[in-house]
């Protein structure tokens, strides 16, 4: 049996089309539509001279709180901080097990560590500054603007609308607030646990000078500021691979096996005057404090050569950021 169309009119079939084998209807209600009408008209969009609706303010997105919320809340970061607070008690712990003669005051940074709560710190920094500082470093800034394109994330933040600029800003504060905050905590969890267990006694140099407990705690507050200060390159570097990659791996490996190869090429004697220029040759220049008589020579370098480095690749993070086509 076919089925023609059929138009009602009347109370019954006013408003309600029916075509050719339809099983239901579209019912329209001529008020409504009436209503959005006189709504769409009374609405007024109007744009700025940049483009932009009225009232948007670019300064106003991605608040440098929530990033940090989102950071802090994300398991890797977690487990980073947890590992920072557990290392001084695994390093304790191993001492304990191990240790022939206790309260050394003489030797390297290994044999002084239980001389004092400082000097715990002070191997506590020479141990993690070769390696574990920088991978911290890299795995922040490396992961920030990677992990976003690989979860597709990173096209809907910039459609929000946060400004190319802005986000990449954003995220690389957010990522060097999590890094100053990890280089700050380690020590002081280590000095919080070395004065437990090795009293607030002075500070012993490997060259046999001795500093009060104040002093020392002073010399470990400018050392993990030009720890800071010197990982900036690392941060840098890390950024970059960041915007360059989907991978957030990629881009945290790839900065550390930088780290790790500059440490390499540093040891190498033959290529003598040019080791200076190397990212990683004034890593250990904060050992200088623990000196009565500090040489500043060796950290102006250092600090000088970090932040060049630092500079020179953030630009190039932000260059290829604002130039990258965001298809994730």
């Amino acid at each position: 049996m076919s089925t023609t169309g059929k138009t009602g009119t009347g109370p019954e079939g006013g408003g309600r089309v029916k075509g050719t084998g339809d099983s239901g209807g579209v019912h329209t209600d001529p008020s409504a539509i009436s209503d959005l009408t006189d709504a769409a008209e009374q609405e007024h969009s109007s744009v700025a001279p940049d483009g932009s609706k009225v009232g948007y303010k670019a300064g106003r997105t991605l608040p440098i709180r929530v990033e940090l919320i989102r950071q802090l809340r994300r398991r890797r970061t977690q487990l980073v901080l947890g590992f920072l607070v557990l290392l001084p008690f695994i390093l304790v712990v191993s001492f304990e097990l191990g240790q022939s003669s206790p309260n050394r005051r003489s030797g390297g940074f290994v044999d002084l560590a239980t001389a004092s709560g400082v000097n715990f710190v002070i191997l506590t920094l020479f141990v993690s500054g070769s390696f574990l500082l920088p991978m911290i470093v890299a795995l922040f800034f490396g992961d920030t603007i990677a992990s976003e394109a690989s979860w597709s994330s990173l096209k809907y933040l910039l459609a929000a609308p946060v400004p190319r600029h802005r986000l990449l800003r954003r995220k690389a504060l957010a990522s060097g607030l999590l890094s100053v905050f990890a280089l700050v905590l380690l020590p002081a969890v280590a000095l919080g646990v070395g004065v437990a267990w090795y009293g607030a006694g002075e500070a012993v140099s490997p060259t046999g000078e001795a500093a009060s407990f104040g002093s020392g705690v002073y010399g470990i507050a400018l050392a993990v500021c030009y720890i800071s200060i010197h990982l900036f390159w690392v941060a840098g570097l890390a950024l970059y691979l960041s915007v360059s990659t989907d991978a957030p791996l990629g881009a945290v490996g790839g900065a550390v096996l930088a780290s790790i190869l500059s440490q390499i090429l540093d040891q190498i004697t033959a290529l003598e005057d040019l080791r200076n220029y190397l990212p990683t040759h004034y890593a250990l220049a904060w050992a200088d404090l623990l000196s009565s008589d500090v040489d500043w020579a060796q950290m102006a370098k250092g600090t000088f050569s970090a932040l060049a480095f630092g500079a020179f690749f953030s630009l190039l993070a932000a260059r290829k950021f604002a130039r990258k086509d965001i298809t994730s």
